[in-house]
């Protein structure tokens, strides 16, 4: 038994030694404190505290305040008036041939060609141009109607082109829009149309000689930097239903409006609850299990009689 504990003895001194030098080094160990869990020889400890110190204090300070920022939920994008969402397109040519008309295009402003003419009736197509550099609208539907049918064969090209030099076309076809129960050949209406206009974004077509096309869009959403100066949301959203034109379809799509703040009253639709008629209901009761019963010979049915 006492060579075992010599063992561990012998053991022990060698841990010691191999980690602590006690009798050589003695005054490296008057300001340190030694840190046997992690090997840092108290370092850690203190690069803590002097972290949580830091940490605390810039919180104090308000480094970051929830209140300062927007979180920019649903709830703070702002709503685009029903009458202040469209734009009136006119484009016609008297040129004597036919001609490449660019519609929007802020960045690159190609001039129209000789005889080509584009008209935005609200305000200006130049207006519109400066403004869609720094206000991007996107537009969801478009009427297009047009004084020739035979137009609606030319497609439109949607382009975006960069400062850069790279251009992308989308390519739309007005003859998908059309059908022969259409009452008006030389009218479509397409809710599916979509295009982003910025100013890298043009629309460009072949208009015929002697045709004059206007362009209905509805802006569905846009960007409006003006909403910075007030702190609020630069996101806009247009959430009445785009106007068809088919009464039917309108007042059932159509949001009812408010009066003073108070939103109008729907019929509540009153149900009746429906009986079921009653039933005789039979009761059956089931009768426990009978014991099993041996056979029976002739013999013995014979002596119960």
């Amino acid at each position: 038994m006492s060579d075992y504990n010599d063992e561990l003895m012998r053991y022990e001194d060698a841990a010691e030694d191999q980690y602590d030098d006690f009798d050589n080094d003695e005054d490296m160990y008057d300001d340190e404190e030694d840190d046997f869990e992690t090997g840092f020889d108290g370092l850690e400890d203190g690069y803590d505290e002097e972290y949580e110190d830091e940490y605390d204090g810039f919180i104090d300070e308000g480094g970051y305040d929830e209140d300062m920022y927007d979180d920019y939920s649903k709830t703070s994008i702002g709503k685009i008036d029903p009458n202040d969402r469209t734009l009136t397109v006119v484009v016609a040519n008297t040129s004597g041939a036919a001609a490449e008309a660019v519609v929007f295009g802020g960045n690159a402003e190609s001039a129209q060609p000789a005889g080509v003419t584009v008209v935005v009736e609200e305000s200006s197509h130049k207006e519109v141009r400066e403004e869609s550099k720094s206000n991007p609208f996107k537009i969801a539907g478009m009427k297009y109607s047009v004084s020739n049918p035979l137009q609606f064969d030319n497609v439109l090209r949607i382009d975006r082109r960069t400062a850069s030099g790279s251009k992308t076309t989308r390519v739309y076809q007005p003859r998908n829009a059309t059908s022969p129960q259409n009452f008006s050949q030389s009218l479509i209406d397409d809710d599916n149309f979509e295009m982003d206009v910025t100013g890298q974004d043009s629309l460009r077509l072949m208009i015929e000689d002697g045709v004059t096309a206007v362009f209905t869009f509805t802006i569905k959403a846009r960007a409006n930097i003006g909403n910075l100066l007030k702190g609020g949301n630069v996101a806009e959203l247009s959430r009445a239903p785009r106007t068809t034109g088919l009464p039917q379809l309108d007042l059932l799509r159509r949001s009812r409006p408010t009066a003073l703040g108070l939103r109008p009253k729907r019929p509540v639709r009153r149900f009746r609850k429906r009986t079921r008629p009653t039933r005789n209901r039979r009761r059956i009761v089931r009768r426990p299990a009978s014991t099993s019963r041996r056979p029976v010979s002739r013999l013995v049915r014979r002596r119960r009689r």
